[in-house]
């Protein structure tokens, strides 16, 4: 979860490395430079790799308006969560994403945190899949969408994401974003097309950078 946010066109390579050797202090070997290419300029890819970054796959970034949402159709059952399943779904959601063991208390603490809404599919009483909704000033979020390997193609990703999306509408959002990974060769991007099924429309990507050979 470590992350660079908000680099302009009047960045330098000098100022690139030095966030390079601020996290080599601490111990930090790779974290990841989100790039908005339109903020950053056309000369970006030089001056990162001058700077000692390489390439990494991107996010495309979504956005929904406030059209009617999908029917839920799914054999689990959805619950807009309680504390008593947050281990649940941080242990689902941190291993889809691949966050190490350690985060996941971070991710737990979303369950009940403010403007914040937690949802898990269920099979009976075993736990799932996972996503979260995030709602500020008319705005929803989707994130940590996951479904447990074991319960796959069951129409649970779907079910969690319209859930949630209904869940904004309700609450009168106007605008609903979220994202995954891009679109690359080889991947069968269940995501990015469950993603556009569910109405949303791709937005930008967002270049991620990491230091060469993290």
């Amino acid at each position: 979860m470590n992350r660079v946010l908000g680099l302009g066109s009047g960045i330098t390579v000098d100022q690139l490395i030095e966030i390079r050797t601020l996290y080599c202090d601490a111990g930090i070997t790779r974290f990841f430079l989100h790039v908005i290419p339109d903020e950053l300029g056309p000369n970006r890819h030089e001056l990162l790799e001058a700077a000692g970054y390489e390439k990494y796959r991107g996010w495309m970034k979504f956005s929904r308006r406030p059209d009617e949402v999908g029917r839920v159709s799914t054999d689990l059952s959805i619950r807009n969560i309680g504390r008593e399943h947050a281990a649940e779904f941080a242990s689902i959601a941190g291993n889809a994403f691949d966050f190490s063991p350690g985060f996941q208390p971070a991710i737990a603490a979303l369950v009940g945190a403010e403007n914040w809404q937690v949802y898990m599919s269920f099979d009976g009483n075993q736990p799932a899949g996972t996503g979260a909704l995030y709602m500020r000033d008319g705005a929803g979020y989707l994130d940590f969408g996951a479904t447990h390997p074991d319960f796959r193609r069951r129409g649970g990703q779907t079910g969690v994401l319209n859930t949630r999306i209904k869940a904004a509408l309700d609450a009168g959002c106007t605008s609903i974003v979220t994202m995954t990974g891009e679109a690359v060769p080889g991947d069968e991007q269940h995501s990015y097309r469950n993603i556009q099924k569910a109405g949303f429309d791709e937005a930008y990507l967002r270049e991620n950078w990491i230091p060469k050979g993290s």
